[in-house]
């Protein structure tokens, strides 16, 4: 279902007793992660070397991509406890002979708060899914929010791995999975997904190694490294420099790569390298992220966007 108009909810709550509110959380947009080193394993050789991957080569045959997006507003308050509303959706879109097109796809709309919360809001929701914080301790509009926020983040998870499913049980072509493939038995070993993560909070050296692994070339990958087994499954996984950074941020262009485990060899890690390089977002892509983004993800993400339309 669409997201629901946000004042008539408002008036709606506020006539059963709750205090109408509006906000934009700052975990509305996105996924939140904790900044921190996870020490990494090397698989490939002793120490962390660069490597050039060579030049781009185009992906033979279809190639999909999957992502998702997320918002959350703020829309009540039941006394000191938030509620809030979110709205979900993922989606695979397939690139055939040079076209891009939706093949899978699913959205969802919740109302996210302390039990509590829920229950006085009562029919206003009508409609809407529902996500419970935990009541264990009292209510704070700061952690309701962190907590709502990863609560969020998990429920998008899920999506993307439904939508993800949704795909593979139609295709067994290539996909590219905006993100970590650590999160799904099914992607960590499946030889034709690859993850690629945009996100740096969590790093997988520290020391010299950290610095070497910051200051990639243009057009280089990382020798393969296993990152820390905390995800339900194992994954390898490099570093990958799309765009040159120097003059500009360490993380400018920087992105890891997530394989399956078949795929960690030395030659297959630099062919999806030099295939990924062909899949750069153009320099003229309007967004802030486009040094580290994937057309045919940002496809993905503006279709999202254009379905969501305006907030009301």
């Amino acid at each position: 279902m669409p997201i629901p108009n946000l004042s008539a909810l408002r008036r709606r709550l506020g006539v059963r007793g709750l205090t109408p509110a509006a906000g934009l959380p700052e975990s509305s947009s996105g996924r939140a992660e904790e900044a921190c080193i996870r020490p990494a394993r090397l698989v490939e050789g002793d120490t962390l070397v660069y490597r050039d991957v060579g030049p781009a080569e185009p992906w033979p045959g279809a190639l999909a991509f999957l992502d998702g997006v997320q918002r959350m507003h703020l829309v009540a308050y039941a006394g000191a406890a938030p509620l809030y509303v979110a709205e979900l959706s993922a989606a695979v879109r397939e690139r055939h002979e040079g076209r891009l097109r939706t093949v899978a796809g699913d959205s969802r709309v919740l109302a996210i708060a302390r039990p509590r919360a829920l229950d006085a809001a009562g029919a206003a929701l009508d409609g809407l899914g529902t996500l419970a914080l935990p009541e264990d301790e009292p209510p704070h509009p700061v952690r309701d929010l962190t907590l709502a926020g990863r609560a969020l983040d998990r429920a998008r998870g899920q999506l993307e791995l439904d939508v993800g499913r949704r795909f593979r049980g139609r295709s067994d072509g290539w996909l590219v999975v905006d993100g970590a493939l650590s999160e799904s038995p099914d992607w960590a070993s499946d030889p034709r997904t690859v993850g690629v993560s945009k996100s740096h909070s969590a790093l997988p050296f520290d020391g010299a190694d950290l610095e070497r692994y910051l200051r990639l070339p243009r057009g280089h990958r990382t020798s393969v490294f296993a990152p820390p087994s905390r995800s339900v499954a194992p994954v390898l996984a490099w570093a990958l420099r799309l765009w040159d950074w120097e003059a500009r941020d360490l993380f400018h262009g920087l992105v890891r790569v997530e394989v399956a485990p078949a795929n960690g060899d030395s030659a297959t890690a630099d062919r999806i390298s030099r295939r990924l390089m062909a899949e750069r977002a153009p320099l003229s892509t309007p967004d802030p992220r486009w040094d580290r983004l994937l057309y045919g993800i940002h496809s993905v993400e503006q279709y999202l966007h254009a379905r969501e339309g305006a907030t009301p």
